[in-house]
């Protein structure tokens, strides 16, 4: 069982994710732990060129690595992410996301 996980930027370890694509650092479940996951996306406005509604069932933090992401949060504020934002979403949050720039994003999950 690992305890440490480490992993570099590597677009040839991407996987298809449910909107555009992922490089898992800590998939969910690694080291009996179903809660804690992150990783690297990267999404295009071409894979969501509409605004996408999506419900934050797990914590979430993210930090932009390049690219341009707007979320709106349902009843507070709306979120400008660019290159070296972060953000924390709570479990709960109703969010609207919009790609606005091909974006690299590390996340964290728990």
């Amino acid at each position: 069982m690992s305890q440490v996980f480490h992993a570099h930027l590597d677009h040839a370890a991407f996987e298809p994710f449910a909107l555009g694509c992922v490089q898992w650092l800590r998939r969910p479940g690694d080291n009996g732990n179903d809660v804690l996951s992150g990783g690297i996306w990267k999404v295009t406005p071409e894979e969501a060129p509409e605004p996408f509604d999506l419900p934050i069932d797990q914590d979430e933090t993210i930090y932009i690595i390049s690219g341009h992401l707007r979320i709106e949060v349902k009843g507070g504020s709306t979120l400008e992410l660019e290159e070296g934002s972060m953000a924390s979403l709570s479990k709960g949050a109703m969010t609207r996301w919009s790609v606005l720039e091909p974006t690299i994003e590390f996340f964290v999950y728990s």
